[in-house]
């Protein structure tokens, strides 16, 4: 059966149409358009339409503005399509002004956008605002003026500062603020048990230094939640002294002992050389006295004398040494 030319074009221009309206459905956000009139947000198909031309998602921006709307909050649409461009979360300000207006506190869609884009989640602040948060801090040791080492633990109770969250120091500063304060008040005790008996002192003191100035957060409460006792390190000090004080005398000994043992030596070389010196001396006495007999200075009956003298003390001195061995030295005399 062969369609007549009319039906074709007929079935060709409802195909077109389908596609057509299909493509426009995809680039123009009717059903988005058809929520927020339902909702009582008044919004130009062509404001949804522009929206696409400058690569803005229209959920992004007509969801949040849709529930700011209902929430009593007036914001514009233009500010949230521009907080969407600078790329930040719209969903996340527009639910941070809503907690912020149920909670009675003041805070402006600039504020809150330039909190957002500052990276902070102002969200969590806002609820930190209304229900404070719990930071604990490790085990922080200081040691006291006795010497023992006192390990505390702290629990700060923060509330999130509006005003100082942009610019603001985090949690970190916090925790190295309190822990400085928990080092310099064990520090100043002069006995650990002062800090065991009293462990609110710590809170106290490091209460009244002001730590969450330039933070972003107000410091509601610090409360020592352990504390416990650590090494003695004044002891242990002493010890690493003196054994180093025993090692320093131990190297000056020594060295006392070598310089003992170079000067025996020295000595010793001392006697061999003077030892040597008398051996050359005695050696020149037969030459002084070849030199006197050619000389005429003595004669041979007085060299003769010299001779039998020489024997005769080298007999006494045989007779000595002999007469020394057989005597007990262990018998008086």
């Amino acid at each position: 059966m062969v369609l007549e030319a009319g039906t074709v074009l007929l079935i060709v221009g409802i195909i077109a149409a389908v596609i057509i309206i299909g493509i426009l459905l995809t680039f123009v956000p009717v059903m988005l358009w058809i929520s927020a009139l339902a909702a009582g947000v008044r919004i130009g198909i062509f404001t949804l339409v522009g929206m696409r031309l400058r690569r803005v998602i229209p959920s992004r921006v007509i969801n949040p503005l849709i529930k700011a709307r209902k929430a009593g909050i007036e914001v514009g649409i233009n500010q949230l399509e521009s907080h969407y461009l600078a790329g930040g979360n719209v969903d996340r300000v527009v639910n941070a002004l809503i907690a912020a207006h149920r909670a009675n506190i003041e805070l402006s869609f600039e504020r809150c956008a330039a909190i957002d884009l500052a990276g902070r989640n102002v969200l969590e602040a806002v609820q930190m605002s209304v229900n404070p948060k719990v930071i604990e801090t490790p085990f922080i040791a200081g040691v006291a003026m006795n010497g023992i080492e006192v390990k505390a633990k702290a629990r700060i109770t923060v509330r999130a500062n509006i005003e100082r969250l942009v610019g603001g120091a985090g949690e970190e500063t916090v925790i190295a603020r309190v822990g400085e304060g928990i080092v310099s008040t064990i520090g100043s005790s002069e006995d650990h048990k002062k800090v065991l008996e009293n462990p609110d002192l710590i809170s106290q003191t490091v209460l009244t230094k002001g730590l969450d100035a330039g933070t972003a957060f107000e410091i509601l409460s610090i409360d020592i939640a352990d504390v416990d006792i650590g090494k003695n390190i004044g002891a242990e000090l002493q010890t690493e002294q003196a054994e180093a004080d025993k090692k320093i005398a131990q190297a000056k000994a020594e060295e006392r002992r070598a310089m003992a043992v170079a000067s025996e030596q020295e000595m010793k070389a001392k006697v061999q050389e003077m030892r040597a010196k008398v051996v050359e001396a005695e050696a020149e006495v037969p030459l002084a006295m070849a030199e006197a007999l050619r000389s005429g200075n003595i004669g041979v009956m007085d060299y003769m004398n010299f001779k039998n003298i020489e024997s005769d003390t080298d007999m006494r001195g045989s007779i000595g040494k002999m007469t020394g061995e057989k005597k007990d030295p262990n018998k008086p005399e």
